[in-house]
Formats: C-alpha cells, structure tokens, sequence
C-alpha cells in the first residue's frame, strides 16, 4: 500500500466482505417464517456431483410454515429428501411424486433461545475479523510512518480514522444482530 486512503479504502472492503458474510450466514438460521434461504447449504447428488438445491429444483414458501421443492427433474425427488434428512434442519419432507413439501414445526422457546445465542456466536466471530483488519491496517499505517512516507500526525489522524471506521461496522453488526433476534424471537 502506497498510501494512508489507499489502506482506508482496503479496510473498508474487508469489512464490507464480513458484513455481507454474517448477513449470508444469519439468512439460513431458521425463524418462526419458512424462508428458502434455510435451503441454501444444501447439496444434492446430481449425477454424481454435488450440487446446491437451488440448482436443481423450484424453491417457494407459499405458507408461512412450508416449504415447497420441485426438482426439475422427477427421478431428484430421492435425492432431495435424502439432502434435507442429512442436512440437519430437523425437517420431515413428504413427496405426492412431484413436489416435496417440507413442514416446518412452530420453534420452541429453548430452540429459540439457542438459536439467538447462535446469532450471537455469529457476530461475535465478525467483531473479531473487523478488529483484526484494524490491527492490519494499524501495522500497515506504523509501517508508512517509519519509511517516512506518513508524518506522525497523519499516523495519528489515519489511526483514529480506522478507529471511527471499526466502531461503524461493529454498530452496523450489532444492529444486524439485534434485528434477527427479533425475527427469532417473534411468535
């Protein structure tokens, strides 16, 4: 990096990149609504390779609590509940030969209270990440200063500059976090 915008300007991608990444994986944490997005790491045998569902089948909620699957293919329809019976979500596929739909049971008050704890854990583990790209970028700054390419009070102002920017996406994670507690939460 040749300059102090330069190393602000990477930064601040990093922790876009983490932001993004905890809102993917909050999306396939299950709330009281059936969402599609609960599918998304699910892989099915497709001729021998593994491949998303989403790839190989119609995805829709048309209830709150259903979630409908219809492969592309009818001879899937093996494959896809053997996916979902692996893929621990706890779920019971049913089948009528060409769409499987899968129930989702009303979540529990101690699977509710794990699964904000889980949300949690999440970003917890992003505060973590957005903090180590300040330090990066704290060590790429010092490094400038000492090759004398940054005079100490640009150190400075760059420094509380990455400061302001981290405590940014760590109000941006908590907000994150506290909404899909409420999700999970609701009734």
């Amino acid at each position: 990096m040749s300059n102090a915008a330069e190393i602000r300007q990477a930064v601040t991608g990093k922790m876009d990149g983490a932001l993004e990444h905890l809102k993917r994986d909050l999306a396939g944490l299950r709330t009281g609504r059936a969402s599609i997005a609960l599918l998304d790491n699910v892989r099915v045998d497709y001729y021998g390779t593994m491949t998303p569902l989403r790839q190989v089948a119609n995805l829709s909620t048309p209830e709150a609590r259903l979630i409908t699957i219809q492969p592309w293919e009818p001879q899937l329809i093996k494959e896809i509940e053997k996916a979902l019976s692996v893929s621990g979500l706890g779920v019971t596929p049913s089948n009528d030969g060409k769409i499987i739909r899968v129930p989702l049971p009303p979540l529990t008050e101690e699977r509710r209270k794990e699964l904000t704890k889980i949300c949690k854990k999440h970003g917890e583990d992003t505060k973590v990440h957005i903090r180590g790209f300040r330090r990066d970028a704290n060590e790429e700054l010092k490094k400038l200063q000492k090759d004398a390419k940054l005079t100490e009070d640009e150190l400075r102002k760059s420094e509380a500059d990455i400061q302001k920017l981290t405590d940014q996406y760590t109000q941006k994670i908590d907000d994150v976090i506290k909404k899909k507690e409420q999700e999970i939460l609701e009734v």
